[in-house]
């Protein structure tokens, strides 16, 4: 019978102290800086606003495909007004290898005609701003926050999920709860890039489905239980 995503997760470690977690946690981000010296967004963007569409577009869907459709895309509505005035049916046509595309077009537009009536065609700055604009949850406004804005922010997609599950650092399939979790353990000037880090790491080596624990870089400081089967 196959295991469920959360029966996989186990780790070691159970009674480790907050403490103990924050100074395991500084040792994977450092061991990761060695792997990933300059993590970045690998959404491609020129400005606030196209990284902004291109994050709203990448939920469910990898960012590889959806840089291979924001360049016609950009090029057709290269501005909030351009793409607030769109004919839904060209402006899905354009995303909808995106999958979702019907609902990805609405939230997009959506955002595109508030960044014009409530912020002068500008992307706010703040957390608390950002989510008000349709498709914008936290993981997308942290993207802004932290890479747009170079404010402290914890994206918590899905391989920051089980990668924070995998080395013990969070009990929690909540967004918002591992988020609040990462920020305890990491001095906020480590969020922005600290994240990032565990977000490739998970996509590009703690696959969620084969991880491959032979080449991970921080398998010294994993107490993840299956990774000895592997």
């Amino acid at each position: 019978m196959r295991l469920t995503a959360h029966r996989r997760i186990v780790t070691r470690n159970r009674g480790e102290s907050e403490a103990a977690k924050s100074r395991r946690l500084a040792r994977v981000l450092a061991l990761l800086h060695q792997a990933i010296p300059a993590p970045r967004v690998e959404l491609d963007h020129r400005t606030p606003f196209e990284l902004l569409v291109a994050t709203i577009l990448s939920a469910q869907c990898t960012d590889q495909r959806v840089n291979q459709v924001t360049p016609a895309l950009f090029r057709r509505y290269g501005s909030p007004a351009e793409l607030a005035d769109a004919k839904p049916i060209e402006l899905e046509s354009l995303i909808r290898t995106t999958g979702f595309f019907k609902s990805k077009a609405r939230n997009v537009q959506g955002c595109a005609r508030a960044l014009i009536e409530r912020f002068g065609g500008e992307v706010p700055r703040s957390m608390e701003e950002l989510v008000t604009l349709p498709g914008v949850g936290r993981k997308t406004a942290n993207v802004m926050v932290g890479q747009c804005f170079h404010r402290p922010a914890i994206v918590v997609d899905t391989h920051v999920k089980r990668v924070a599950a995998r080395l013990g650092f969070t009990k929690s399939v909540d967004a918002d709860r591992i988020e609040e979790d990462l920020q305890r353990l990491l001095p906020p000037e480590s969020w922005t890039s600290g994240s990032q880090r565990l977000l490739l790491h998970g996509r590009y080596v703690c696959l969620a489905r084969a991880p491959r624990c032979p080449s991970c870089p921080i398998a010294a400081a994993c107490p993840w239980e299956e990774k000895r089967a592997r």
